[in-house]
């Protein structure tokens, strides 16, 4: 039901996740980022606890390979479950369980990780990698954008999507970007592309509104002088 990117990049140490999926709000359950550390996606039939997992493993200093080994060992359920890692270093690993639904596949390429399940072939992923690796240049949160919007493009999956998250880190504890579209009966990752066009142009603005709200800028509204 569901197919996803995650990514880091090699200029900025950023990492995130984009994805979308047939069910409500995947955004409250799927994507995982810790800044310093790495972007988990965790889908099919999703236990949320393994993000967390994963990402102290990181954050301890296991390689995500050894990480996800040692979670998948330790997880009754993991027959089930599909995830994605990749940490500061672009180091990638993939888990798809047995009992993953439908047709599903998983790509890796340099600094990312595509999977999918329920898709309408099994090269979606290889797609949205392609994506990425051919946006070196752009900031994080458009690369991922945009290789979602080529897995979309390449089939996506066998029904319609009907919500889409963007969650990307950077150098601070919270998000740099944390996005969603929760349900939308239309396009869901195009509307997610449009919140990104909102919002870029504000989001330094909002970043040194937490850090130094002295130097950050007003946007006269009533009260704000």
């Amino acid at each position: 039901m569901t197919f996803s990117i995650v990514g880091h990049c090699a200029r900025t140490h950023m990492v995130g996740v984009a994805i979308t999926t047939s069910s409500i709000c995947v955004g409250a359950r799927c994507p995982w980022v810790r800044a310093g550390v790495g972007a988990v996606a965790t889908q099919n039939i999703t236990d949320p606890g393994l993000g967390h997992r994963l990402l102290d493993r990181l954050a301890a200093g296991e390689a995500p390979q050894i990480a996800l080994l040692a979670v998948a060992e330790e997880h009754e359920y993991i027959a089930y479950r599909q995830l994605t890692v990749v940490d500061v270093q672009g180091r990638t690993a993939l888990h798809t369980g047995e009992r993953t639904l439908g047709v599903n596949a998983a790509a890796s390429g340099a600094d990312c990780v595509a999977a999918g399940n329920l898709l309408s072939h099994t090269g979606l992923p290889a797609a949205m990698v392609s994506a990425f690796e051919a946006a070196a240049d752009e900031h994080l949160a458009p690369r991922l954008l945009g290789a979602l919007q080529a897995g979309l493009d390449a089939g996506g999956e066998k029904g319609p999507v009907k919500s889409a998250a963007l969650l990307v880190a950077h150098e601070q504890p919270f998000p740099l970007v944390d996005l969603r579209v929760d349900w939308d009966d239309g396009d869901p990752v195009r509307t997610l592309r449009e919140l990104w066009r909102a919002y870029e142009p504000q989001m330094q603005d909002y970043l040194m509104r937490a850090l130094d709200p002295e130097a950050a800028p007003s946007y006269g509204v009533p009260g704000d002088p």
